[in-house]
Order: C-alpha cells, then sequence, then structure tokens
C-alpha cells in the first residue's frame, strides 16, 4: 500500500513510487501548511522525491476567505517520501473482469442542476460573480482490483497527467486527468488551464468541424480567457512579473471522447513548491471568478464536498541545485476516488457557468466529461480494411480504401504512413496470380499487420436472409463509422438472429441503417437507395462509388420502407452486388 504511479509528461514515462520511507498526512486544516513545510524540509536534502495529493478542501488553510465543506474522513493532504522511483511500462491489455463497477448515479436531479444554474444566473446578475463552475457527483458500488481499473481509464481517456494513488488501506485514486496545474523546470513555471469543451463528432469531417467551432466559440474564449486572467495574477505573486507571459491562447486538443481548450501562461521564479501551491491552489479553473466569492456561492450551491476532484496530484523531484525542483501537479479532474471500506466510487463532473449558460447543454457537457468512465475494452481495437486483388485490376477500390484507413487513423491518433502502406501492398502482390482477400490491420501504435486468403466467389443465384435486428443501434457511437477490430455491436447483432445470414441494423429513430458485414440498398419506385451515413453506418468504399456514378440515391429509410421495397441487396467491396430477401419473422 502507499502506491503512487504518476505519468510523467515532460519526459512521457510512467514512475512508480513504492515504499515510502515516511507519510505526510493531514486532516486538520492547520496541518496543511507545516505539512508542505517538512515536505520542502525533507526536499532540501535531494534525496527523497515527494508523491501525492491535496484535496479541494484543504483551500482555506491557504485563504481563510476561499470558503469550503469543512474536513470529513478523506485526507486534505498526503504525500509520501520516496527514493528513486522505477520507470515502468503499463499493461498492454485492459482487464476488466478484474473489476466490478455498479450503475452510476447522481448527486443532483436534472431539476437540482437547472435550478442550481439560475441561481448562479442571478448571482451573475447581481453583479456577485463573473463565473461559477458548479459541480457535483456521481457514485456508483465498486469491488475488485482498482489499479486494473485504473488502466483501462488511462487507455480510455489517454491523459498526460493521469495517477493512481493507494493512501492506506482504504482509498484508492484513479485519476485520468488530462488538465496541467503547474510544472516546474529549471525554475521556469508553466500552467496551462483547461476551459471549454466540446464532445467529439462521430466522422473526420464532423469532428473537425467541432473543434473549428469550439476553437470560434465566443463563450468558450470568454471563459478561457477569463480563468488565464486570473492565473497571471496568482502567479504574478510568485514569479518574476516582467517574465509572465501567454503563449498560447485558445489552443483545442483532442482527446478519446471530446475536444478542450487550454491556454498557457508561463514565468520565471524562485519560488519553492510549497509557496507555488499556497500562491495558486485551488486551480482557478475548476472555482471561477472572482476566486473567494466564488468559492463561497460555491459552498452553498454544491450539496457534498469535492473532496480529491478538482485538488491537485502531482510529485517533486529535488535537483542538484540548493532549492531547485522538477515538479509536476495535476488538476485533479476525470478522477475516481474508491473508498474500499464501503465498497463505493466517486467521481466529480461539471463546468463553468456563464450569464448565458444554457442548463440543458451544460447538463450535456457534465454527460460527456463522464462518458469515458463507461468506455469498455475498445482501447484494444485495430483498425482494419478488407480488399479485393485479382490479377486483371489490383486491388479494387485501393485509393479509396486508403483513404478510409488514413482518416480513420487522423480521428483517432493513430500514426500511420500511406506511403508505407502502398508499398507494402506492392511488394505483396508481385508474385500472385489468382483472387486474394487482403485484411489490412492497422494497431493503436501504427504496426502494420496482414491477413491473406484466397478469394472464393459466392455460389450463383444463392439465396442471403436478412433479418432485423432486435434492438436499436446508438447512431452517435464513432466505432459505427470507422471499420475496426471492434466488433461488439455487430457480433451481438449477428448472434441475435442465428435464422438468418446477415442483419440488419437500425438506430434509435428506427431509421434502417446497415447489415453487420454491408451496405444495404433497397429499390423503390426505380430508384436505388441506402442510408445516410448520419443514420449511423460505416461509409463503404463501394458504397462511395455507386454515389459517386449516379447509381444510388441516399435516402432516409425506415423500417416500413424497407418491408415495403422491390428489391433489397447488400454490397461491400469484396462481393459487390448480393440480392438478399427479408426475413421478418425469427
Amino acid at each position: 500500500m502507499n502506491r503512487v504511479i504518476i505519468h510523467d509528461a515532460q519526459n512521457q514515462q510512467w514512475l512508480l513510487f513504492e515504499h515510502p520511507c515516511y507519510i505526510v498526512n493531514c486532516d486538520r486544516l492547520e496541518q496543511v501548511i507545516p505539512a508542505l513545510q517538512q515536505i520542502d524540509e525533507s526536499l532540501r536534502e535531494g534525496h527523497l522525491w515527494a508523491a501525492g495529493f491535496i484535496s479541494y478542501e484543504a483551500s482555506s488553510a491557504f485563504d481563510s476567505a476561499l470558503n469550503t465543506y469543512p474536513p470529513d474522513e478523506f485526507p486534505l493532504l498526503w504525500f509520501g517520501l520516496y527514493q528513486q522511483p522505477q520507470i515502468i511500462t503499463p499493461p498492454r491489455l485492459c482487464s476488466p473482469s478484474d473489476y466490478t463497477v455498479g450503475e452510476w448515479l447522481s448527486s443532483v436531479t436534472p431539476t437540482e442542476y437547472q435550478e442550481a444554474i439560475n441561481q448562479i444566473r442571478g448571482y451573475i446578475a447581481r453583479g456577485e460573480t463573473y463565473q461559477v463552475n458548479y459541480t457535483f457527483r456521481l457514485r456508483t458500488e465498486f469491488s475488485g482490483d482498482a489499479l486494473a481499473w485504473f488502466w483501462q481509464l488511462v487507455r480510455s481517456q489517454q491523459a498526460d497527467y493521469a495517477a493512481y494513488i493507494e493512501c492506506g488501506d482504504r482509498f484508492s485514486i484513479c485519476s485520468a486527468s488530462p488538465e496541467l496545474f503547474f510544472q516546474l523546470s529549471d525554475r521556469q513555471l508553466v500552467a496551462r488551464p483547461m476551459k471549454g469543451t466540446a464532445a467529439r463528432g462521430c466522422t473526420l469531417t464532423e469532428d473537425n468541424a467541432i473543434a473549428q467551432w469550439l476553437q470560434n466559440s465566443p463563450k468558450n474564449r470568454a471563459e478561457n480567457v477569463m480563468i488565464v486572467d486570473m492565473i497571471r495574477n496568482d502567479i504574478s505573486r510568485i514569479g518574476d512579473i516582467k517574465t509572465v507571459q501567454v503563449p498560447e491562447l485558445f489552443t483545442v486538443e483532442k482527446y478519446p471522447t471530446l475536444w478542450q481548450m487550454t491556454s498557457t501562461v508561463t514565468a520565471k521564479t524562485q519560488a519553492l513548491p510549497s509557496e507555488i501551491i499556497a500562491a495558486l491552489f485551488p486551480c482557478a479553473s475548476i472555482t471561477g471568478a472572482p476566486k473567494p466569492r466564488t468559492m463561497q456561492l460555491i459552498h452553498q450551491l454544491e450539496t457534498t464536498p469535492r473532496h480529491l476532484y478538482t485538488g491537485t496530484i502531482g510529485f517533486i523531484q529535488p535537483q542538484q541545485t540548493p532549492n531547485n525542483y522538477r515538479t509536476q501537479f495535476n488538476v485533479a479532474i476525470r478522477t475516481v476516488i474508491i473508498d474500499h471500506q464501503n465498497n463505493q466510487a466517486e467521481y466529480g463532473v461539471g463546468g463553468g457557468i456563464l450569464w448565458d449558460s444554457d442548463s440543458q447543454d451544460e447538463y450535456q457537457e457534465c454527460e460527456t466529461k463522464a462518458k469515458f468512465l463507461s468506455i469498455n475494452n475498445s482501447c484494444d481495437f485495430s483498425l482494419l480494411e478488407t480488399m479485393l486483388w485479382t490479377p486483371e485490376a489490383g486491388f479494387f477500390l485501393r485509393e479509396e480504401h486508403l483513404n478510409r484507413l488514413s482518416e480513420s487513423a487522423i480521428y483517432f491518433g493513430i500514426p500511420l504512413s500511406l506511403e508505407h502502406i502502398n508499398q507494402q501492398l506492392i511488394d505483396l502482390s508481385k508474385s500472385w496470380s489468382i483472387p486474394y482477400r487482403v485484411r489490412l490491420l492497422v494497431d493503436r501504435q501504427g504496426v502494420l499487420n496482414y491477413e491473406i486468403s484466397a478469394f472464393e466467389k459466392s455460389p450463383p443465384n444463392r439465396q442471403i436472409y436478412l433479418g432485423l435486428s432486435p434492438t436499436p443501434i446508438n447512431s452517435q457511437n464513432p466505432f459505427l463509422y470507422h471499420k475496426t477490430t471492434n466488433r461488439s455491436i455487430y457480433e451481438t447483432a449477428r448472434n441475435s438472429r442465428p435464422d438468418c445470414d446477415d442483419v440488419i441494423l437500425w438506430n434509435e429513430r428506427g431509421e434502417v441503417t446497415e447489415t453487420t458485414i454491408a451496405n444495404l440498398i433497397i429499390k423503390i419506385n426505380d430508384d436505388w437507395l441506402t442510408p445516410p451515413v448520419t443514420s449511423g453506418l460505416l461509409p463503404g468504399t463501394f458504397r462511395g462509388s455507386l454515389l459517386k456514378q449516379g447509381k444510388l440515391k441516399e435516402a432516409i429509410i425506415d423500417i416500413e420502407t424497407l418491408q415495403k421495397s422491390e428489391d433489397i441487396y447488400i454490397i461491400n467491396s469484396v462481393r459487390q452486388w448480393q440480392k438478399a430477401t427479408l426475413k421478418t419473422t425469427k
């Protein structure tokens, strides 16, 4: 126990701290500053590292005007003092079977959330605050291996400032935070507040449009620049005021489930880590402006303490030069607290509320921020393209396949060289003389693999029976729009109709989409129709080719229209056109 794992973003490596020389732990406000001073004193000797956390409720220790809930059983401050940490490699595979997570329940109802937003707008109208970072808690039952869950959350979120802490036997911390509170290296202080959020799109085109919207959104820019000004003021208290700069403003960063807007503030400082924390804590991005009055309002509005959520987790490394340190501290968002004594997990979520904030939009943003909690083991998928090679035509629709692969790689942040893949395909097929089916796979690290098999034509006049899936798909699932090895949706549908050769999917609006292995085409009044991609389906390469040639039209197709169609075909780039029959009963 008393183990800490932190991702060192500067060096892009994982640090494991075990077997502390001693623990600095406090649960009373008057202990917080002496505890930090004790850590400073230990670090001056130059051979121990400090790693741990400070809870949001410790804020009053630095300034009595910063109101919070009083301390409870969760520590206000916890640090271990360690010898040199080990550099470790995280496990490649996630293991959800090692833990069980129940249903998440909110500490506020949507109605209570709306009432709180209305109160905040009233405070803003009266000039008491400009912005309030209002938050609430999600809770669930948890049992099993907390570390296994941490690795799953990290792989789902891809967070640079992630950390895992076991503090004693009772609490474990799983933080997949993407936000830097501050880092210090060679007396250069860097803060990178995060303010401004948008959910990812499902396709690359939609995704890029959302990123552009976020970067130019007046509301999000206003939120962001307000927080930047607060942090500049906080840093000027302990930094060389002439060196305080904002080298990056309104940078948009991509994460698996959302886009985030960040800005960067820098300065030179001679301050000790404890002095930096005292000047900056808690981070302005998770309070609002002005900080003292807004924190009073937060205390009135929020129904439960935040604990570590919106506090900070980090490490301090002593350097050779006296009073010189390398530090990294996150803002503890995207952070789960596990109470093993009660088998409970707690996750805080919230956002900055301005005068023009819409309560429904803000609640949806909170849902977006919590989405990564429910991501399954899809972190281990590979991109996939299946192509037909023939002696007469080579790779059918090769350019279209590679373009689709490239777009998916950009969307998921997977490194990819189309030039390398093209050359590999040329080299592979040099000696071929019969048709082949080629499955091209690219994993999350960009490693390329092939699966090759002889192509066998379907029997002539083969009868293909299609059945409707008994349950709808969610058209907002991005894996419907990208061809990958994460095929759980398709496998579930296929298994639901063992009486059929393939299964037709349909979405939450009752719109038909595709089958588990092909795009769908129906004939209505002499027109060949196929569902639009926006219904929630893979943009097939052969489908795209037929649309360009004017042989198909896109149209929303409901189940009734499907049942009335004159003809049904399923198509893909390997087998092209295959006539099918709808089997209406199981």
